[in-house]
């Protein structure tokens, strides 16, 4: 049985463009688009991705954003023109009517006639510091828990605005994103709770990660991915 969990409010794509530091490159500024918008294993046709290594690819394929959390934003940060609009974080899909509480790691949304699976929540970077112009705006996101998340295609199809996002199945009800997110970056050493992870169908990285810290006892490096690289004069 479907449950309808919320509405697609914008779908959005974007090209990559040499971004704010030297050598490289982001399609982080994505534009609204008009219609239906086919949907395959690497993503939305017409989108990019300007870091293969970190971004896209068949378990990144779509990101989506609750724009929930919006309004949270312009009060802690101020009314930047970035969140005049659907786009802000980079997403794909900007949704109303659920969260990263209200969905579960493994669960299978049918948007359109695309059938789409939450793979894991995003890990922000040092782009998000530059878009927002923030330094600490990828660490905000992450510490807030308001990360967005990525699916993986499952039957690709066709989707576009104003479309019903609903439920078709729910394989792992425990593990709600919200949790995962907690795991990962507040209660970073819970030796049980990461044990019980393994148990989940992670992502290759993902898995790497939590298999290291239970062999070291001890969190990864952050700083490569949350401050980036410096620009050099």
């Amino acid at each position: 049985m479907k449950v309808n969990l919320g509405r697609v409010e914008a779908v959005l794509t974007g090209r990559a463009v040499p971004y704010t530091r030297a050598g490289t490159s982001s399609a982080i500024a994505k534009q609204r688009r008009q219609g239906a918008v086919a949907i395959g294993p690497e993503g939305l046709a017409g989108d990019e991705q300007g870091d293969r290594r970190a971004h896209g690819g068949p378990d990144k394929a779509v990101h989506h954003y609750a724009l929930e959390h919006y309004p949270r934003w312009r009060t802690e940060i101020g009314a930047l023109p970035v969140l005049d609009q659907p786009g802000a974080f980079g997403e794909n899909l900007a949704t109303l009517g659920f969260t990263e509480a209200d969905v579960c790691l493994g669960d299978r949304l049918q948007v359109g006639t695309v059938v789409l699976e939450i793979s894991q929540s995003r890990q922000p970077c040092w782009k998000l510091n530059d878009r927002f112009g923030r330094p600490d705006m990828a660490r905000r996101v992450q510490e807030r828990g308001r990360t967005g998340w990525y699916y993986r295609v499952i039957e690709p199809g066709v989707l576009q605005a104003d479309d019903d996002v609903q439920l078709v199945a729910r394989p792992h009800p425990d593990w709600s994103l919200q949790r995962l997110i907690d795991a990962l970056y507040r209660r970073m050493l819970d030796i049980d709770t990461l044990a019980a992870m393994l148990s989940l169908p992670l992502t290759p990285s993902w898995r790497k990660l939590v298999s290291g810290r239970l062999e070291r006892r001890k969190v990864e490096d952050w700083s490569a991915r949350i401050d980036g690289p410096v620009n050099s004069d």
